[in-house]
């Protein structure tokens, strides 16, 4: 649950569904409260059938709620290229389509500065590949439908993406052939 104190960060790596399940399995013990949705498009009360056919321009998107004096905006961003590949432009593994885009929707002018200061300084790592993340206004966020809210929590069999899993820096370097 949000506390007065918290702050909200939105991100969109994938399917839902891991993201969330990767973010919660991280931060557990920083307290983070976290709701699925869709971010970033035009349509007024997008559903996932909807945002599935890539007409609405929504991402797939996780919002967090953290205790800034916990956990930091940049600690965020840090799992948060660590966790999926942003090297792929509108895909994560298998999934394809704008609404598994690589996104940071940024909720103030700090975040947005925040966010493109660390995408610049990773950069490098990723080597030739590039990076493919947009860094976009988060606009309104739209919860998911509540059966997406913790999905694999509540179906710890269910489908989740092959690219969210943790990384290293160092990994992440030479698998791309950058630098740190």
């Amino acid at each position: 649950m949000s506390t007065p104190n918290s702050k909200l960060a939105t991100f969109a790596a994938g399917c839902f569904w891991g993201v969330e399940k990767a973010f919660k399995r991280k931060f557990a013990e920083q307290g983070i409260h976290t709701r699925v949705g869709y971010a970033g498009g035009t349509t007024s009360d997008p559903s996932y059938r909807r945002v599935c056919t890539g007409t609405t321009g929504h991402a797939e998107a996780l919002q967090v709620a953290y205790d800034p004096e916990k956990l930091t905006y940049e600690d965020l961003l840090d799992f948060f290229y660590r966790s999926h590949d942003p090297t792929t432009k509108n895909r994560q593994g298998g999934d394809a389509g704008t609404q598994y885009r690589s996104a940071i929707f940024y909720h103030d002018g700090h975040q947005k500065e925040a966010a493109e200061a660390f995408t610049d300084r990773i950069r490098p790592r990723f080597g030739n590949a590039g990076v493919a993340t947009t860094i976009e206004p988060v606009g309104k966020f739209w919860d998911a439908e509540e059966y997406h809210q913790e999905y694999l929590d509540k179906n710890p069999h269910g489908y989740e993406c092959s690219t969210h899993f943790e990384r290293s820096w160092e990994k992440i370097a030479r698998q791309y052939g950058g630098h740190l």
